[in-house]
């Protein structure tokens, strides 16, 4: 293996539920419950590799706006799980991440449910630095309704010491 996160824990415990439909929704469960605000979205992942992410969710009355469309920050919350799906498989097992911001695009009303499809093409990694995740989410029909660029802080993991504690992070303005 080449040290990449295709090593991790996420990727091979996709790799290991998403045979099966129960599956699929069990691993979805699970970021959810790592990360309880997107149970909010209820999202379903398709696909998931390094450099590859594409989750759905459908068009709910917990999702819908006023005009009954897909309200835009629910896409937006599927734009950054895809996003830190994507990085969290593509980083190398020594990196870790956190969103630092989010440039986003409505571009058109979503009437049915999206699927967001995250792509991360960069191979090379080595110390701290910010880097674009672009997402676009596409309706039932196919149409592009959001476009985004999240940009993820990657940083290498605090090191052990030999005293237990985790190392402290410089700090970060």
């Amino acid at each position: 293996m080449d040290g990449t996160a295709t090593d991790g824990s996420v990727l091979a415990r996709w790799r290991r539920l998403s045979r099966h439909a129960f599956g699929r929704w069990l691993f979805a469960r699970a970021v959810c419950y790592r990360a309880p605000y997107f149970a909010t979205i209820a999202p379903r992942f398709l696909e998931l590799r390094p450099g590859l992410c594409r989750v759905s969710m459908a068009k709910r009355r917990r999702v819908e706006n006023h005009i009954a469309t897909v309200h835009a920050l629910a896409m937006g919350n599927l734009v950054e799980l895809a996003a830190g799906m994507v990085t969290e498989v593509t980083i190398p097992a020594a990196m870790r991440w956190i969103p630092r911001g989010m440039t986003i695009e409505y571009l058109k009303k979503a009437t049915t449910g999206v699927t967001a499809t995250a792509r991360l093409d960069k191979a090379d990694w080595q110390g701290p630095e910010n880097t674009g995740v672009l997402v676009a989410v596409h309706d039932a029909r196919g149409v592009e309704v959001v476009r985004a660029v999240v940009t993820m802080y990657v940083s290498p993991r605090a090191s052990r010491r030999s005293g237990g504690g985790a190392a402290a992070a410089p700090h970060q303005a």
